[in-house]
């Protein structure tokens, strides 16, 4: 087995400036990218920090007690990302996801929930919000995301034996207590509960089944996410990505699956429909989702950008830089300004690194430049 090199690069160091047109652009909500993809999808990630190290996101020999993370000062304030996402929603933006590190380590985060869910899309209705966690603080925390207004929430959980769920996480994290955050999210009313499980060959593709069997008819969504390349810490090797045609051939040799249409344009996820003994989908049986990173790039319809805590736009989960739009906040600009900014960003848009992944050079697929996934979540 080769030696993995683990390059060290602050990302949060690099940023593009944010400039302003010479004309103001008013938002139409019509907003779209070179390729015509329009934008529709914001992800925020609200804190750099996580308590969990797993070995594909936040490596323990990286991300160690020494790490520096961003200072408070340096993190958008509730009311800044408030901001941020009215005009984004003003561009077109009609769901709104919560990401960090891991998000529920933001101090009182309901409150920015609360004020994230009285805005409005250009339709006037409230934008989809929702909220990607590890799960370890949504038994005391689910309550509470819902009465402010959280309408979804999805859990990483990469794995239902014990033993293989703490060496992934790295902490010595129970099981146990991730399954009892999806129960308090399930007993709080939050709806269309999603489970995302990570498959690394060799490390827990044999959860597969019993990751499926266990989630089979409980109204909770299972997806299969193939182990992603993204940023520069976790090592990644292709020979350790499992393809997500062989986790469904695995599936379906045990579980009877039908395919589904897909619920929305840009959707990442492949879904498949638990069937009954008549070969129909049974919706009480619920469903489970590929989403295919590597060996099926959905980049043409790709509709997501990506905030980070202190203020970056990143166009692509592969990008190597964000455009700073934190300066243009504090530096005093309007709202039509900040607007006008935006608009240009996203028009300028060609990002589609998945797609070229395997025609690009050696050396331009070395991650030693691109953001973490850490830092702008998933």
């Amino acid at each position: 087995m080769s030696e993995r090199v683990i390059p060290l690069v602050d990302h949060r160091a690099a940023g593009l400036k944010a400039l302003l047109p010479a004309r103001p652009v008013a938002p139409t909500g019509l907003l779209a990218d070179t390729l015509g993809r329009p934008l529709r999808d914001l992800r925020i990630s609200v804190t750099d920090r996580c308590n969990f190290r797993c070995n594909y996101c936040m490596p323990k020999e990286v991300f160690d007690k020494e790490h520096a993370y961003l200072p408070h000062s340096a993190l958008l304030s509730f009311e800044e990302i408030t901001r941020l996402a009215r005009l984004f929603l003003a561009h077109g933006v009609r769901k709104i996801r919560l990401t960090g590190g891991e998000p529920l380590l933001r101090r009182n985060v309901e409150d920015l929930i609360a004020q994230l869910a009285q805005l409005r899309t250009v339709d006037g209705l409230p934008p989809d919000l929702t909220l990607t966690t590890n799960g370890s603080l949504l038994a005391r925390k689910a309550r509470a995301l819902k009465d402010a207004g959280l309408q979804r929430v999805t859990v990483s959980l990469d794995g239902l034996d014990d033993a293989v769920f703490r060496r992934m996480n790295d902490v010595d994290f129970p099981v146990a207590d991730v399954l009892a955050g999806i129960e308090a999210a399930h007993a709080a009313g939050l709806s269309r509960i999603k489970v995302n499980m990570v498959v690394k060959r060799g490390t827990n593709d044999h959860e597969i089944l019993p990751m499926a069997r266990h989630f089979r008819g409980t109204g909770t969504t299972l997806r299969f996410i193939e182990y992603m390349d993204v940023g520069a810490t976790n090592g990644w090797r292709m020979d350790e990505v499992l393809p997500s045609a062989e986790v469904i051939g695995r599936l379906r040799a045990e579980l009877p699956l039908v395919p589904l249409d897909p619920t929305a344009p840009g959707e990442t996820a492949e879904r498949w429909g638990h069937a009954d003994a008549s070969g129909r989908h049974d919706p009480a049986l619920g469903e489970v989702g590929v989403i295919s990173s590597v060996t099926q790039a959905f980049c043409g319809d790709c509709n997501r950008a990506r905030l980070s805590t202190e203020g970056k736009l990143y166009l692509c989960l592969f990008a190597t830089q964000g455009h700073d739009l934190r300066s243009l906040l504090r530096d005093g600009a309007s709202d039509a300004d900040i607007a006008s900014a935006l608009a240009p960003i996203w028009q300028g848009r060609s990002d589609r690194y998945s797609e070229l992944r395997s025609t690009l050079p050696a050396d331009t697929r070395q991650a030693g430049r691109r953001v973490e996934m850490s830092y702008i979540g998933g």
